[in-house]
């Protein structure tokens, strides 16, 4: 058997765009050729993705155990994968893609040190995982992928369907660039849930804390991506982001009843056809945008695809406050003091 060409890593694997991509994964041998280490929640429950992956004629693979929301999970997921690349069990990893996503239902959730698990879940596990991980990246050709979306722009106009950013006092993220604006975000005082579920029966509260959290998470494509580039051992590692449209999964469909769940997911099927990168798309078109990014060098990519961020297959620019260099270095900051990161922990130079 040909040894793997690499190894692909997908968080959230067993999600509808995790399973989606997966599933492309294993039914083209091009990339059922890599070898595969797909994190989810609770391997005991992953069901889709595990019925996925029976489909699969010759694709080596690991299911690890990974709940971002918690520091200890993430640490032990990534010591376990070090310790397999360093054995020489699998290659070193091409492709680490961050598609996990979670967004709560009305309410709100505070876990470690008083930290929204929004948070938590979507970028600062995440970041603390690349942080970790970057020892065992192709040092060449590899690349993070981080899955994004509109509504980490409160000034995007696909946000006006949620009415999530109504208002003046909604159309900022970050105050500015002092440690306490980053604490409103990371603790959720910047969007609380009221105590009354009935006041925000749609969520909307919780629909900023999520993209709250895909604003760090596209912020540290450029922030990682520049530490990365003045590293002499990291610096052919590419960091890169793809916004994946309205899916009808269960991030988009939470709280509707089937009958809406019916029709969105006709409308989903006919806005795929006659626009590809609008804003309604499904899942195994959008899985195939996000591996394209981890690993296609065509036009508009290339051999090393750095700091880019796409709509489906088209580049897009991100949103004013991802471009805000203070406002970026000011997260990463906050993000060591979260995580209580040690230099020992990770290989990259420009760490702190």
């Amino acid at each position: 058997m040909t040894a793997p060409k690499g190894t692909i890593l997908v968080t959230g694997a067993n999600g509808g765009l995790g399973t989606a991509i997966v599933k492309t994964i294993v039914t083209r041998p091009d990339l059922a050729a890599y070898n595969g280490v797909y994190t989810v929640r609770d391997v005991a429950t992953a069901t889709s993705l595990q019925s996925t992956l029976k489909t699969a004629k010759s694709h080596p693979h690991d299911i690890l155990s990974l709940d971002l929301s918690k520091q200890s999970s993430v640490r032990e997921a990534a010591a376990a994968i070090n310790a397999k690349v360093s054995n020489r069990e699998i290659p070193r990893i091409r492709a680490l893609i961050l598609n996990a996503g979670y967004r709560e239902p009305p309410g709100q959730t505070r876990i470690e040190d008083g930290l929204d698990i929004t948070f938590t879940s979507n970028y600062l596990g995440h970041w603390l995982l690349v942080l970790l991980l970057l020892q065992s990246m192709d040092r060449e050709l590899g690349r993070v992928v981080i899955v994004g979306g509109w509504v980490h722009d409160p000034l995007d106009e696909a946000n006006k369907s949620s009415g999530a950013y109504k208002g003046e006092e909604w159309k900022k993220m970050f105050a500015d660039a002092s440690s306490g604006a980053v604490d409103s975000v990371a603790t959720a005082t910047w969007s609380p849930s009221p105590d009354d579920p009935s006041k925000d029966r749609i969520g909307v509260s919780g629909i900023r804390r999520y993209g709250a959290a895909k604003l760090c998470s596209i912020m540290m494509i450029f922030e990682l991506q520049r530490r990365l580039d003045s590293d002499p051992e990291l610096s052919g590692i590419s960091v890169l982001g793809v916004d994946p449209g309205m899916m009808p999964t269960h991030i988009t469909t939470m709280g509707l009843g089937w009958l809406i769940r019916t029709i969105l997911s006709v409308v989903m099927q006919v806005s795929n056809w006659l626009s590809p990168n609008g804003m309604m798309r499904l899942p195994h078109k959008s899985a195939g945008d996000v591996l394209a990014a981890a690993l296609e060098t065509n036009p508009p990519l290339s051999e090393r695809p750095k700091g880019l961020y796409f709509n489906g297959s088209e580049p897009k620019e991100v949103g004013i406050e991802a471009k805000d260099a203070e406002k970026r270095a000011a997260v990463w900051k906050a993000s060591l003091k979260y995580t209580a990161l040690k230099k020992e922990e990770t290989c990259l130079a420009d760490w702190a």
